[in-house]
């Protein structure tokens, strides 16, 4: 049967057979459909922004690396792939300064987590959001099947790190383990950090004035006027659309007193909403004060101005604050409102009202309060808030600490409060007269179905609900507009789109190295079986010859 042995010998030597062997293997490896292990998520990239030349948030989106666990990571090769509450901030610094990607899963209900870890989330929070972040970092909403690639990814890791965690496997088994885990490998397409030039900030504003027939503009002019601010928050940590339970509270308050206003006419009031809050230092509402203050003699002389910022955040919370730049004097009319306030607020599962002092500081870049910004104008004016510090990490927060139901028992509280107090002191009616001093009982009673719709409300660039609702029940309704200036922008906004995270699942460093060592082994059989084949076949040949005598 081996005849023709030199002649095959031959073909071996040849070169079509010498590459078959060699390629063959590697098309059978690299034969599979990568396609089909890859994973597809919706992502968002972390806000990205300027105030006054600062650059703040994320100012990179390109990302295509080898995704790492929160333990394991070591270079810029390596993208960290880890959840939201398993990071520190010293975590976060590191993978800032080192990292080539972040990418974190966002927790799947934040109002089920303890006390402490919320403390800590929102620590983070605002720890990132404070600073520039040179590497692309992106954020998921809770997807089931990225918790698993997580978990798979910090498998190793994780059992290492914890305090308690069993006696380590023998060497043979941790070097099996590495060949045959599994790696991933992550890239984001669909992202931009390109400049918006269409950056604006939209700011709405309405007047609630007497509708009797007979009064003109002139005679409403007379009036004292009484200014509410609001906030709408656009964006946070990511562009996700917040609740903006202070504007919730400014149209509620629209609302109820629209009713009393078309025949009791007291009082002006002026309803401002400005889409920039305290991430853009209030520049909208100076963009406002700028435009109107030196046109408007009335607007200068108003009695006081109320700004909303974080009401409802925390239904524990049994204090209402409020922050003022310089403490009202005695006999005034912001002084007699803080009394009034004081006073409604203990008719409400006795509600404390606090006052908070803090001078302005000129020389920090971002200001603390809205309400500040009135005052560099001279004008008295106060921030109400469930929040003590200006730094409390809450006030700018896209996580939900609370149930809906808890938000909506703290704002249907704290509408109360404000409304009753603010028409107390409009209408002059005694405070100290408890229940029997309430103007908005019956069919004027407040109730959380004012609130819940309001909640909704969008910004004006998204649609025109806002606008609307200033239109139905306000007068002489305007929006203007903030555009950063060309050559020294006070503020700048950039490119908001939604990515898709594609996680494709690959073998490690480890594995390369192991198959790379098996395919060595493999051609130097060969060779060896080619160039040695006339004492390999004598070899068989011998053993031929044997078993023949043997039977």
């Amino acid at each position: 049967m081996f005849e023709e042995a030199d002649n095959f010998a031959d073909l071996f030597r040849g070169g079509l057979p010498y590459y078959l062997l060699i390629t063959l293997p590697i098309l059978i490896i690299c034969s599979s459909n990568p396609v089909l292990a890859a994973s597809e998520f919706g992502v968002q990239r972390m806000s990205q922004y300027d105030v006054h030349g600062v650059p703040y948030g994320c100012r990179a989106s390109a990302l295509n690396l080898e995704a790492k666990s929160l333990y394991t990571w070591q270079t810029s090769r390596h993208c960290v792939l880890t959840r939201l509450q398993d990071m520190t901030i010293d975590h976060f610094r590191e993978i800032r300064a080192k990292a080539g990607g972040l990418v974190v899963l966002l927790p799947e209900d934040t109002a089920a987590l303890s006390l402490e870890e919320k403390e800590h989330i929102h620590l983070l929070e605002q720890a990132m959001m404070m600073q520039e972040v040179p590497i692309p970092v992106y954020f998921s909403r809770y997807d089931p099947k990225l918790s698993g690639i997580i978990d798979e990814v910090t498998r190793t890791a994780v059992r290492s790190h914890k305090p308690n965690a069993p006696a380590r496997p023998s060497a043979l088994s941790e070097m099996f383990g590495s060949v045959s885990a599994n790696g991933y490998q992550i890239a984001i397409s669909g992202a931009s950090h390109a400049i918006n030039k269409q950056s604006k900030i939209p700011i709405i504003q309405g007047e609630l004035a007497p509708s009797k027939p007979g009064k003109s503009i002139d005679s409403d002019s007379k009036l004292p006027l009484i200014i509410v601010t609001a906030h709408l928050d656009t964006f946070g940590l990511t562009n996700t659309r917040q609740s903006n339970t202070d504007v919730a509270i400014l149209l509620t308050l629209v609302e109820l007193f629209s009713k009393l206003h078309a025949s009791i006419p007291k009082y002006r009031l002026m309803f401002l909403v400005s889409e920039s809050g305290l991430l853009l230092n209030f520049q909208g509402m100076k963009k406002w004060l700028d435009s109107n203050l030196d046109e408007n003699v009335q607007i200068q002389h108003a009695e006081f101005v109320v700004c909303l910022d974080t009401i409802g955040k925390l239904v524990a919370q049994d204090s209402l604050y409020m922050h003022v730049s310089k403490p009202p004097k005695e006999g005034t009319a912001m002084s007699g409102f803080y009394k009034t306030l004081r006073t409604v607020a203990q008719r409400y599962g006795n509600v404390t009202v606090e006052g908070v002092h803090k001078k302005i500081n000129l020389a920090d870049t971002l200001l603390a309060w809205e309400h500040e910004r009135f005052s560099m104008k001279r004008m008295p004016a106060f921030t109400l808030s469930n929040v003590k510090s200006h730094k409390d990490p809450l006030r700018n927060t896209i996580f939900e600490d609370d149930t809906a139901e808890e938000r909506l028992e703290a704002l249907e509280r704290n509408v109360k409060i404000i409304a009753e107090a603010l028409a107390s002191h409009i209408y002059n009616v005694p405070a100290e007269n408890g229940a029997a001093g309430e103007i908005f009982t019956g069919s004027m009673a407040i109730s959380r179905d004012q609130i819940l719709p309001w909640l909704k409300i969008a910004s004006t660039q998204q649609n025109h609900d806002l606008k609307h609702a200033f239109e139905k029940y306000l007068r002489n309704v305007k929006v203007t507009y903030d555009k950063p200036d060309a050559r020294e922008p006070d503020f700048m906004l950039y490119d908001d789109r939604d990515a898709l995270l594609n996680i494709y699942s690959v073998k490690p460093a480890p594995f390369d190295l192991f198959l790379t060592c098996m395919i060595a082994l493999y051609l130097t059989g060969i060779y060896f079986a080619i160039f040695h084949f006339p004492k390999l076949y004598g070899f068989v040949c011998r053993m031929t010859v044997v078993k023949t005598k043997v039977n």
